[in-house]
């Protein structure tokens, strides 16, 4: 078991367990965002443990006790702790910038939480603390081209084919999230919507074109013709095993797809495709910012804003529609 799993099933201080009640309940977290609070401010905690010299050097980091500490100790943080654990966990953890980000906007909530709802921190430590920054990438994508082929080249054959050709269909068609895709129900597809839970445990309608429909409509009578136990019957998209398809067997059913297209490599994922949908609804379809932000289910447009992009193409074909381009000496 990694280091990581350890430190989930630790005892954690009574503080962050009524902060992380506090984030699902009444804030709507989802399970993930929950499991990445608990994760990252056991580190944290274990970190001050350590740089406070509150435990011997000879204990092992993922198994200093962090279960006694109390408010107290809360109180005694400050900004230059949280730098120095910051600096940990780049120098000694080698946290991407992103990662790093992930942890500061932890700590800044849950120091949010002491100060304005357990109102036990008179002042936030983290009122001044930043965010490290992040280089901003354009997503990765398939082409138009690209989409038809992966969707071509699927083997007809494959007693899997309509459920992966589904699958691909709407990752692509919808710009829907991998977590959103496994959990799909049957009672909840009506003519051309369909409602899913989405990040934050937020309910949103997916709307579903013609090449969704058909595809679904294909599949059904496949799956029908599997002996699916009740528990499972309304999810749309079942295992081999006769169970709701989990999200690592999707994972590798598109890498499966993609490499069998010649396309990319294996580090091609469902969240790929996700940016895939929304580049081409963008580029192709013109929908503009606004619209792709319903779509895709993001709560600030800022998100979206990533698929403003131009390509090279666009570059190239620029640059060619200069009237000069055709002048010689």
């Amino acid at each position: 078991m990694s280091s990581e799993n350890n430190m989930y099933f630790d005892p954690y201080p009574q503080r962050v367990m009524d902060f992380l009640n506090y984030s699902s309940t009444i804030r709507g977290k989802s399970d993930s965002t929950i499991d990445a609070y608990r994760y990252d401010l056991g580190l944290f905690l274990r970190f001050l443990k350590r740089y406070r010299h509150l435990v011997t050097a000879d204990v092992p980091f993922e198994n200093i006790d962090i279960s006694d500490i109390d408010d107290d100790f809360l109180k005694l943080v400050s900004l230059s702790d949280i730098y120095a654990f910051l600096s940990f966990a780049d120098k000694k953890r080698m946290n991407s910038a992103y990662a790093r980000a992930r942890k500061t906007a932890c700590i800044k909530t849950f120091f949010k939480y002491l100060n304005l709802k357990a109102r036990i921190v008179d002042k936030d430590p983290t009122a001044e603390l930043e965010s490290p920054k992040i280089k901003k990438r354009n997503p990765v994508y398939l082409t138009l081209d690209q989409s038809r082929s992966l969707l071509r080249s699927m083997d007809k054959d494959n007693v899997n084919y309509h459920r992966d050709y589904c699958i691909l269909t709407l990752f692509l068609n919808c710009g829907m999230r991998l977590s959103e895709l496994v959990n799909i129900r049957i009672s909840k597809i009506r003519n051309d919507t369909l409602t899913v839970i989405g990040k934050g445990n937020k309910e949103r309608v997916i709307y579903l074109n013609q090449a969704c429909i058909n595809s679904i409509n294909q599949y059904l009578p496949a799956r029908e013709k599997k002996q699916i136990p009740d528990a499972s019957k309304d999810f749309l998209f079942i295992s081999t095993h006769l169970r709701p398809i989990n999200k690592r067997t999707v994972e590798v059913v598109v890498k499966k797809h993609i490499r069998g297209a010649g396309l990319f490599d294996n580090h091609y994922t469902p969240h790929k495709l996700r940016h895939t949908a929304a580049t081409l609804m963008y580029k192709h379809g013109k929908v503009d910012i606004r619209s792709l932000q319903l779509i895709l289910g993001h709560e600030n447009v800022s998100t979206t804003q990533i698929y403003t992009h131009v390509d090279n193409e666009d570059l190239r074909e620029a640059v060619n529609l200069n009237p000069l381009a055709d002048e010689n000496e």
